[in-house]
């Protein structure tokens, strides 16, 4: 071979390695686009009437939504039962897929029925993840994956563009995704498309064959004016909570992600209802303590623009946690409006039992590595 020629050949090896970095380099791009969510924080208030965000850190930073995917499983029963394709007293079968499912349960068992309203109820008050998988399965054929993309699908509809549901009930699954800003815009759907219905979530308690089955949303019990809504927890989420409450006729919705105890989160949202309704801002490092969290910096808050305060604007500000920050886009400052967005994919645990395994990103995201155990007792998995 030639001078030339080696040449040649040296050309097109070095041209056919160029092509194999080049697509891998558009692999760990995709990857890296990804942004696995984790067990972060955020919070957001946003004024039910005007929808107006009142205060938000890390609004649309995804997180696992926990046992908040109820609220979207409420919404699509609440609709199905305004259309005719349920009624509440229907007697729904039991799937051995719903009799399986963990920790927190109506305890039904294959093959048995259960009414429409009893899984709401179970829903609303214990959390049951049993009475979620029956009744997307009955509105989905039999299929709770159908039922998920239904579920998404409906997010999508109300503007949640940052939201994949996975399964009705918000056990564990590394895809199943939200954020703060969108669970906001759920909350508010329910309000304005069931009023009929919102009543329920402001339940406490009811009888469930034989058993009285108590609630433990108990911000709601001593916080006055407030009428609801969902409580959640998983490993991967930290304790997470929507809630809405009345003072003098104005309407206030809450959102708080990524609570390190159930006490620190609804102290948490107490604190920000209160400056809220007394317009009075926030400190967002609040935030981050009730996640326990350092507060690394303040950054200028993406996505709530600025807000009407006391007479004048000013400008919310949000705290951002080590391994935090995501590149999603800019989302507006209302929250009855939506954009177009991406889907992360998330990592978390994918089992509900006695020791179920959380996450921590560690700084290979790309490549979707994870490190650290987080061990709780079984019934603390996908409830609170």
């Amino acid at each position: 071979m030639g001078f030339k020629g080696a040449i040649g050949v040296a050309r097109r090896v070095l041209g056919r390695l160029g092509a194999v970095v080049a697509a891998l380099g558009a692999v760990a791009v995709g990857l890296g686009a990804a942004h696995p969510a984790q067990a972060g924080y955020a919070s957001l208030v946003v004024d039910g009437g005007t929808g107006e965000v009142l205060n938000a850190v890390n609004p649309d930073e995804q997180n696992h939504p926990a046992s908040l995917t109820k609220m979207m499983t409420l919404y699509l029963t609440f609709e199905a039962i305004h259309q005719g394709r349920l009624h509440w007293e229907d007697e729904l079968p039991v799937s051995r897929n719903a009799a399986n499912k963990e920790p927190t349960k109506l305890g039904l068992e294959v093959g048995q029925t259960v009414s429409v309203k009893d899984c709401v109820l179970g829903m609303i008050v214990i959390s049951a993840n049993d009475g979620a998988t029956v009744v997307g399965e009955a509105l989905a054929g039999g299929s709770e994956q159908v039922f998920a993309r239904m579920m998404t699908d409906k997010a999508h509809q109300l503007g949640m563009t940052n939201t994949v549901f996975r399964n009705a009930s918000g056990l564990p699954d590394r895809e199943q995704v939200t954020t703060a800003r969108d669970m906001s815009r759920l909350a508010m759907a329910l309000h304005r498309d069931f009023p009929q219905d919102y009543h329920y979530f402001a339940t406490r308690e009811f009888d469930f064959e034989g058993r009285h089955l108590t609630g433990h949303n108990r911000l709601m019990y001593r916080y006055p004016g407030m009428d609801g809504m969902k409580t959640g927890f998983t490993n991967a989420s930290g304790s997470n909570l929507v809630s809405s409450a009345v003072h003098d006729g104005r309407r206030l919705f809450g959102v708080v992600f990524g609570g390190s105890s159930a006490k620190t989160r609804d102290k948490l949202m107490e604190t920000l209802l209160d400056n809220a309704f007394a317009n009075r801002d926030t400190d967002p490092k609040l935030v981050a303590l009730a996640a326990g969290r350092p507060l690394t910096r303040v950054a200028r808050a993406r996505g709530t623009g600025r807000v009407a305060h006391a007479g004048r604007a000013r400008t919310v500000h949000v705290a951002v946690a080590p391994v935090q920050r995501r590149g999603h886009a800019a989302a507006r400052q209302r929250v009855a409006s939506g954009h177009a967005g991406r889907h992360g994919t998330a990592h978390a645990a994918s089992k509900g039992h006695a020791h179920a395994k959380g996450v921590t990103v560690a700084g290979k995201a790309a490549k979707g590595k994870v490190a650290g155990k987080a061990h709780g007792h079984h019934h603390k998995v996908a409830a609170d």
